[in-house]
Formats: structure tokens, sequence, C-alpha cells
């Protein structure tokens, strides 16, 4: 255990931490500290709730506050970056609480309000920005901030930051930034895109790693819950209404609109609940948090963009309503609870399907196998619930044109049918014969298909698509009759681009139209006698080239 006192911090600084009641060091900060105080980069590995805030936001304020300067209009000493809004927020209120009695002024830009009071306190001159790297290069655009006098660059979140797609904006920040500068660089995972930007920022730095990347805190008690997806909703109502230990708890939810609609069905069930994510306006997301902070909101519903910045004392239970497609970020999000030597829960809701493999990458990570919990008594189907781990099924093989759910062989729907397309066996062609390269006898041809796609007994040719339906012979439909003209005598109606047989046509009784006169049958044999005898004709004779 490291006390404060003994790591040179300034009187200032040391009275301000014995105020918030802070006395002892977490590991990073006892590492991390004495070397950034010494001007040596580090790059800090600790996951969220270890402290990291002060162990970047200390050695800033010494070393700002051991040689002041005049304020420069619009060049900042120090910058920090965050990824979120409510991130930027909270380290400036840190900087705010660990400051006092330092003649330092901060402040925060970020998105979703009004720019003016962030402008005008650059052009008042601050020693340090804290902020979100859309509205800073924004800013940077207009003229308002210059990079060119910072001495101390802080990435914070680094791996959520490269997650939300900042990295364009990060390098065009960082060609505005001086060379001779020290960069603190804090990520709570160090995949290899994070391990490649922190190359190319720091200079020697000091690896300093409290816990091993991609593992989740020992004080958090982990289950999972396996509920279909249409039961979730029920099962989170009820494990808030009978677990009297959730106090304080946040859902996290993959989507925005299904964070709406899980704090209306909350609110619904009367628990006083608020959703947080990118859509909501900075004024909104910020009395969500206020409300979470001051106990009013039993329930904050967060994406996990909004999850970043939550750094709430006395967080009971994090609750995973959906699990996350990326297994890093079931890490940050569970980093919620058992914060500052607390200890806290994280149940998961699993349901079937893709959220198997979601849970299998997430133990595959964080190297251990999730206890099941057991569903609240009077939720549906919480007898017959699995107090074990359902078996894992194979995921489907993903077949290109397939369907997800292929239609069982012959049961097509009368809606599917072509409109007055009869329902059976098609009458046999005058020929008796299809034209060569079709099917015989309705028959498919033979061939299997991989797993996951269409039932056998549909298969097609391996290595073909949907088969054409075949070009029928050369005149070999009759035309239709549609108020056919008696022939003229001595002459037939030569077609387009070839010549028709000198034998003239015979005249075919014209159908009856109103179910008077020839009947259609007759109509349609004279057809068939007329093509038997101009088939002859026609065979081996080559369709002349169009010119």
């Amino acid at each position: 255990m490291t006390a404060f006192d003994t790591l040179s911090l300034r009187p200032e600084i040391q009275a301000a931490l014995a105020q918030l009641g802070h006395h002892t060091a977490t590991p990073i900060q006892a590492r991390a500290i004495p070397h950034a105080l010494a001007g040596r980069d580090i790059l800090g590995i600790a996951q969220t709730g270890t402290g990291k805030t002060a162990a970047f936001t200390l050695p800033i304020l010494q070393r700002l506050g051991a040689a002041p300067s005049a304020l420069p209009l619009r060049m900042p000493r120090a910058l920090i970056l965050t990824p979120t809004r409510e991130l930027a927020v909270q380290i400036g209120e840190s900087i705010t609480s660990y400051g006092t009695g330092l003649k330092i002024h901060h402040t925060v830009i970020l998105g979703g309000v009004g720019q003016g009071s962030q402008v005008k306190a650059l052009t008042n001159g601050v020693d340090i920005v804290v902020a979100t790297p859309g509205r800073l290069l924004d800013l940077m655009t207009q003229g308002h901030v210059r990079l060119d006098k910072v001495e101390v660059l802080v990435l914070d979140e680094a791996d959520r930051m490269l997650d939300m797609g900042f990295i364009h904006s990060l390098k065009k920040i960082m060609a505005k930034l001086p060379t001779n500068r020290q960069t603190l660089f804090f990520s709570a995972t160090m995949p290899a895109d994070v391990s490649e930007l922190a190359n190319k920022m720091l200079r020697e730095p000091l690896r300093v790693e409290v816990t091993p990347v991609s593992t989740t805190a020992e004080r958090i008690d982990q289950k999972v819950i396996f509920v279909p997806a249409a039961e979730k909703r029920h099962v989170l109502v009820d494990l808030i209404r009978r677990d009297t230990g959730m106090q304080r708890s946040i859902v996290f939810t993959r989507t925005k609109h299904g964070a709406n609609r899980v704090s209306v069905q909350l609110e619904q069930a009367g628990i006083e609940a608020a959703a947080i994510h990118g859509n909501k306006s900075q004024n909104a997301r910020q009395k969500a948090l206020d409300g979470f902070r001051a106990g009013t909101v039993k329930v904050l519903v967060a994406t996990d963009i909004a999850a970043r910045g939550i750094d709430v004392d006395g967080v009971t239970h994090v609750v995973n309503f959906d699990l996350p497609n990326e297994p890093e970020t079931y890490v940050h999000r569970i980093g919620r609870t058992a914060r500052a030597g607390a200890s806290g829960v994280a149940v998961s809701l699993c349901a079937e399907g893709e959220e198997r493999g979601f849970l299998r990458d997430i133990e595959k990570l964080i190297r251990r196998t999730i206890p099941v919990g057991e569903r609240p008594e009077g939720t549906p189907q919480a007898a017959a619930a699995p107090v074990s781990r359902p078996p894992l099924q194979a995921r489907p093989a993903r077949n290109g044109g397939g369907r997800s759910q292929p239609r069982a062989q012959g049961a097509r729907s009368a809606e599917d049918r072509s409109e007055g397309r009869p329902q059976g066996q098609r009458p046999a062609r005058a020929d008796g014969a299809r034209a060569d390269g079709g099917r015989a006898d309705g028959a498919r041809s033979e061939g299997t298909r991989s797993e996951g796609g269409r039932p056998q007994g549909q298969a097609r040719p391996q290595g073909q698509g949907r088969p054409q339906q075949q070009a029928r012979p050369q005149g070999a439909r009759p035309a239709q009759p549609q108020g056919q003209r008696p022939a003229q005598p001595g002459a037939a109606r030569p077609a387009q681009n070839a010549a028709r047989p000198t034998a003239p046509r015979p005249a075919a009784p014209r159908p009856a139209q109103d179910g008077r006169g020839t009947p259609f049958s007759s109509f349609v044999a004279a057809l068939n006698a007329n093509e038997d005898q101009q088939q002859p004709a026609r065979e081996g004779r080559e369709r002349p080239r169009r010119r």
C-alpha cells in the first residue's frame, strides 16, 4: 500500500486528496505517478474503476502548478482526449476536485451542446483542455484552438476510441501536436490496432499493467441466465423486483432503440429508469446521469458508447440485456461495478442463436466459464429453465443466397402460386417432350447441399445458381388465339427475317368468344395438326442472322 504523501505531490494536491478521503494510492496510481512526474511516457493497461483518472490528472496538475505561465490565448499546455462526452465531463470534475488551491484553468470541449461557452473559455486562456475528438477538430478548423504549446498529451480509453472510429481524427490531431511532448496512453485492453497506435505515439514508454489484459475484476460475481429473447424483458423486471440488493443497476443493450424500449417497459412496471445513448441530447444524457447518481433513477439503461463515461460509485449490478458481439466490450461493461474496492454482480441474459457464440467468445477472452444462474421464481417457464449450460449448437454454414429458414418440400402456400396457375401437373405437350436441357418427368438433378442450406430433395447442382427456364423451340408454341383472322387464300404472311413455308396455312376455326360456336378444344387440335405439317420444313433450317 502506497500513501499519497509519499509520492512527492504538492501540498495543495495532498490537501485536496485528504479532503476527498483519498489517502492510499491504487496500484495503477502508485506505479504510474512517480514515472509520470519524472516526464516519462506511460503505457497504462488498466480496467475502469482502478483509479487511472487520478494516475494522469495528478501528474499534470503537479507539472503545471510547479511552473505556472501566462495563459496564451487558445493554446493549452495539456490536452486530454476521451471517446465519450460523459467521460470528458467526469475528468473535468476530477481536475476541479484535485486542483483546488491551484491557479490552473481548464475547460471541457464536447459535442451535443453549443460551442459558445467553449470558445469563450479558450479565448480567455486555459491550461488544460479535456475534449472529444470531433468537437476539438471543429474548433481547430475554425481557428479557436491551437496545439502548438501542448506539453502533455493524454489518450484515455484508447481501445474504445478506435472502436468508435476516431482513428482518422486522432491522426489529424496528432499532426498538429509538437513532437517534444510527454504522452500518457491508457487502455483497458491491448488488441493489435491499439498496440500499433501506441507504438506511433509513445517514445520508450514505461509499461504499467496492474491487471492481466482482458481479465475481469475478481470482486465481480458473474453469472449467465439462458432465456428466450422474447422473455428477456419479463425476466429483467422480475430480477429487479425480487433482488432487494439491486439498489443501483446499469442495464446494457446493443442498440439505441433497444435501450428506449427497455427503459419504457421498466417505467411501466413501476421501476425508476432512464435511457442514455448517442441519440439523446447532451442535456438529456447529463440529466439521466445526475438522477442516477442522486438515486432518483434506480436503473440506467445504456448503450456501449455511453458506458465509458459512467463513473458512479455504488453500482451494485450490471445486467447485459444483450450480449455484446465484441468480447472486449463485456470487460468494459461489467467494469462499471465493483469499483474502488467494492464488490458487484454481473448478470448476462443469453438467448439462443448468435448470442451463444458471443458467450463462447467472451469466455475464451476472460479465460473462465461463467456460472449459470437460475431464473427468478414466477417468470415464464422458470420451472423449466435450465440450471446447467445447454449444449452449444454448431454455427450454421453461411451459404450465399440460401434461405435462413428453408421451406419444407412441397410446402408452397396458395399465396405463393401465380394467379390463375392450376395446382397440379402441367398438361402434356403436343410433341410429348421437353426441349433439350430441361429435366424429364419433373426430376431434379442429383447432388448434395452443404449443411445450413436448402433441405435435401430440393438441392441444385453444385456451382449452379437458380436454373433458368429453358427456352422453347422456335415456333413450338402456338400463336395466341386473339381474334385470329381467316387465312388469305393463296398466300401467307411471312415471318420477320425468315421465309415461311410455301404451303399455305389452312384456315383454323375461330374459337368461340362467348361459349358459342366451335369448341376451344377443336381449335387447339387444328393448330397442333398444322404444327405437325410444318415441323419437317423447320428442321435443319438455320435462322438467318439479323442485319
